[in-house]
């Protein structure tokens, strides 16, 4: 008498640890051992179906079958979601365009092309599918995760080489004649408090720094701006950590701290002192209050203070930020910037391999915003202008 129970237990036992072709010659030997009637009663234990227990025979008694050393048949098995469903490439190609060309009725316009997303909009369409079959399609089709990537600059100046050549020619001058040049702009503002901040750092596993969960300005603590500046000549740093309003008045003040400090030590027979900022901002080209706290500061100092502005959409290419500003970041990433002291000590302990060092402050003096400038006020200004775009590139005298 045949033991149902025992073969269903053996093959149940091995079924696991056992690909299809092993599966189907398990139970063909079953069927083999049993003799007549064996095919019938093994299909009834194990649940593999007669024609496929017919085949495990064929190729236990004729090893030179079509099958021989194969798991299963050429073509055979399930079929692949885009064979079975024509057109479920076309319309998930419909969707992914429809969404980077800006078709305003698209269904996936305003939501994020997510797999899952993708797969919700392809089963209303009446396609049956997994969001892994997606998955594996869009990865078939080349797209993959990607981020954002800073490229675009804006439409570009028709003189914007040629101020980058004439701002070159006047640094190389002033480094050649071992004049001081500078590159000035504000570091982005940052908040002052137990809030996130972008980057990882090593910590004991499972022991991440808690804060914030939403990142609202704390009003005893209040931001942070970091002007800095950042000497060509002997690749160092200087940052004053204001606790006010960024203005013009605040980024001269900074750069007459730096020169007080760091700058007439190391040029001591420095005559003038080139500038090189960004078009916009508290250094801002067509900014009066800049221009006349430059002319104090020229007044004070005896220097002749030249600027060159880099062309708009350019500030990129200001040395500060990627000599200076790139690597304060680095060196605070992770950590929570909870007091102007933490700031300060964090960027003060910034250096490279290259050399970097860097001097940081704290500035708590306060800049009021909104100060005009009359044209009476302007006009004691003693601006030269340069023949090639004098809105970029000045110089100011000290009035003696």
């Amino acid at each position: 008498m045949v033991d149902i129970a025992a073969i269903s237990a053996r093959y149940t036992s091995l079924k696991r640890i056992l690909d299809e072709r092993a599966r189907r010659l398990v139970a063909a030997a079953e069927s083999q051992a049993i003799g007549r009637g064996g095919i019938s009663a093994v299909a009834r234990a194990t649940g593999v179906s007669r024609p496929v227990i017919r085949q495990g025979i064929t190729e236990l008694t004729s090893p030179a079958s079509g099958l021989a050393g194969r798991i299963r048949r050429q073509g055979g098995g399930r079929k692949k979601a885009v064979d079975r469903d024509a057109s479920l490439t076309s319309d998930l190609e419909a969707l992914l365009e429809s969404t980077t060309r800006g078709d305003p009725e698209a269904p996936l316009r305003w939501t994020c092309k997510s797999v899952r997303q993708l797969t919700g909009e392809l089963r209303r369409m009446k396609h049956q599918v997994s969001h892994q079959v997606v998955a594996d399609l869009l990865h078939a089709l080349g797209y993959s995760l990607q981020a954002n990537r800073k490229t675009k600059e804006g439409a570009g100046h028709p003189d914007r080489n040629a101020q980058f050549e004439h701002l070159n020619r006047k640094v190389k001058w002033c480094l050649g004649r071992r004049q001081p040049v500078i590159s000035v702009d504000t570091k982005k503002r940052e908040l002052v408090g137990d809030f996130k901040n972008n980057g990882r750092e090593l910590r004991p596993k499972g022991q991440p720094e808690l804060v914030r969960v939403h990142d609202f300005v704390d009003p005893e603590q209040g931001r942070a701006t970091p002007y800095g500046i950042y000497d060509l000549g002997r690749n160092s740093g200087w940052v004053s950590v204001g606790m006010d309003h960024d203005t013009a008045e605040f980024a001269v003040e900074t750069i007459r701290r730096w020169w007080r400090s760091m700058g007439h030590p190391t040029y001591p027979r420095a005559t003038r002192l080139l500038i090189t900022a960004d078009a916009g901002g508290s250094n801002g080209s067509r900014l009066r209050l800049w221009k006349v706290e430059l002319q104090r500061l020229a007044d004070e100092t005896g220097l002749r203070i030249a600027v060159c502005h880099f062309p708009p959409g350019t500030s990129k290419w200001n040395k500060i930020e990627h000599r200076l500003f790139s690597y304060i970041s680095q060196n605070w990433r992770g950590k929570p910037l909870r007091t102007f002291g933490t700031i300060v000590n964090l960027i003060a302990a910034t250096s490279t391999q290259t050399g970097l060092k860097v001097h940081a402050e704290l500035n708590s003096e306060s800049y009021p915003a909104g100060i005009k400038v009359s044209d009476q006020e302007l006009a004691h200004v003693r601006l030269r202008r340069d023949k090639f775009h004098g809105d970029w590139n000045y110089e100011t005298e000290p009035r003696r």
